[in-house]
């Protein structure tokens, strides 16, 4: 109940009431009929479309390097491809926008697939560890060359995980809010940075909402298409664990564009520490100085390190109801599967709903829905880690499920079968086998909620910004300053999230899940 619960108050209903508010208000026909709208969706998928693609091609010969090959620094390109997913849309924007300061469609597309390749890369990596390597060596045997191989015996059998991985990437691309927002401005808008725009600047909610409504289609779409992928996939995994051995050959190239990948992703966040150093008079520590205060003129309500103890507070706070919520629901999951139950397919797919649901639109939904609540829940500091919480559950279920799966189900058997109730099981058998996974989802899941940005911008209070939200304002207001300050945040939040990908990566286990 209390996973079906967190769902029903804080995503059915908020979005639900975006839905009825859609249909109610008539505002779905007109935007349907307006030629600006399917001009959005188009730019809406063909960004996407694009990134995804690109996603695909330089995170494979990653997944081949992680999931093969025995060659020196691996655990580096492990975390280095980890970092750019964890950090903050709006940093990932400024990174880009470092490169490029005008933005455009092109960097708009290389920066979600920057943001996207650490998820092919998992993804396809954990079924390629799995593949029997001798259906490979026999085509090989055979005359095969090894490009053949690969496309005629390799590449089907990664069907399955590159399906579900690039429905993944889709969905975080098409939804992609902070990215657009600051490299696409008001000359290339997504559905996403429109419902932004027509809710905050027009008040235009009606129109919102049909946008909302067209785009939850959309979403749901792909996350059945997504569903069935990773199912076909989860079968797959029950192949047999290949060792990883040293590069021969042709494999040597695969190995060099893996390196290169890496560097490419790298060279934003060097560009963008870089930036932050930098002023008009030379480098200059003046943009971390000045996050003592609160900007040119008077920019923000509270100083940048208000800030960050603000965003410090509030991803902790998203985190523990994430774990509750998550954990939860895991075991749910894993009780319900042992069985046979239909209702462990429904759950599971339930859960994964706000992973490619906009957070824009829940945070608006959450602004018409949530003054129904004791108090005006819409005032609440709750709010902001509670909407933080509903993005980060479905990862922490991701990264748990797995290892409880794992669990020698006779372990559990003879624990119950010497007396111990249900909770002294999971307290005596299940934490500590999968302790290790627990602290790594909590990282994980505490560097996502703080970066958190679509539905933050929305509901967090003028006196009590995130991080994520005062670099955004910082960068709409002119003046070097505000400028300086801005990298020099983005900057501090991508030192955290690099410490935290490295302790993540000590605790992870070889069932760690899809991230």
């Amino acid at each position: 109940m209390l996973p079906l619960a967190f769902l029903g108050v804080f995503f059915a209903w908020p979005v639900l009431a975006i839905i009825g508010l859609g249909l109610g208000d008539g505002g779905v026909w007109p935007a349907l009929v307006d030629p600006r709208t399917w001009g959005l969706i188009g730019f809406t998928l063909g960004q996407a479309a694009a990134a995804t693609a690109l996603a695909l091609l330089t995170g494979l010969p990653v997944a081949f390097l992680l999931a093969r090959c025995r060659v020196r620094g691996s655990g580096v390109v492990r975390a280095a491809v980890m970092v750019p997913f964890v950090l903050p849309t709006v940093v990932v924007g400024l990174a880009f926008r470092a490169l490029w300061p005008d933005g455009g469609v092109l960097p708009i597309v290389l920066a979600n697939a920057f943001f996207n390749v650490a998820v092919v890369a998992r993804t396809v990596g954990g079924l390629w560890a799995k593949v029997d390597r001798r259906a490979e060596d026999a085509a090989r045997a055979l005359g095969a060359s090894r490009p053949r191989a690969f496309t005629s015996v390799v590449l089907p059998a990664l069907a399955p995980a590159i399906g579900s991985a690039a429905s993944v990437v889709f969905l975080f691309c098409a939804t992609s809010f902070g990215v657009v927002l600051v490299l696409g401005g008001a000359r290339h808008r997504t559905l996403e940075t429109e419902i932004y725009l027509r809710t905050v600047e027009l008040f235009d909610l009606s129109g919102a909402a049909a946008l909302s409504l067209l785009q939850f289609a959309a979403v749901l779409a792909v996350l059945l298409l997504g569903g069935a992928a990773r199912r076909r996939r989860e079968k797959a995994l029950s192949l047999r664990v290949e060792s990883t051995r040293r590069p021969v050959g042709g494999e040597w190239g695969v190995v060099a564009t893996a390196w290169l990948v890496v560097c490419a992703l790298l060279l934003p966040v060097v560009g963008l520490v870089v930036r932050s150093l930098s002023t008009a008079n030379g480098w200059s520590l003046a943009g971390y100085r000045a996050l003592a205060g609160t900007g040119e003129r008077g920019t923000l309500a509270v100083s940048g390190w208000q800030a960050a103890v603000n965003s410090v507070r509030v991803a902790t706070d998203a985190t523990l109801v994430a774990l509750v919520v998550g954990v939860v629901s895991a075991v749910v999951l894993v009780g319900l599967r042992r069985h046979g139950s239909w209702f462990a397919e429904a759950l599971d797919t339930a859960l994964m709903l706000p992973l490619g649901v906009s957070a824009v639109t829940v945070g608006f939904g959450y602004l018409i829905t949530m003054d129904a609540l004791p108090g005006d829940f819409r005032t609440s500091p709750l709010l902001v880690p509670l909407a933080q919480a509903l993005v980060v559950t479905p990862l922490i279920v991701r990264i748990v499920l797995p290892v409880l799966r794992a669990v020698d189900e006779r372990l559990r058997q003879a624990a119950a079968s010497l007396g111990a109730s249900p909770w002294r099981v999971w307290r005596e058998v299940d934490l500590p086998l999968a302790s290790r996974s627990l602290v790594a989802a909590a990282g994980f899941g505490f560097v996502v909620a703080l970066g958190e940005f679509g539905a933050t911008s929305f509901l967090a209070r003028p006196d009590a910004p995130t991080l994520p939200v005062v670099i955004a304002r910082l960068m709409a207001r002119p003046g070097e300053l505000n400028s300086q300050m801005a990298y020099a945040a983005c900057a501090l939040l991508m030192v955290v999230t690099t410490a935290a990908v490295l302790l993540i990566e000590r605790l992870r286990v070889p069932a760690g899940g899809e991230f």
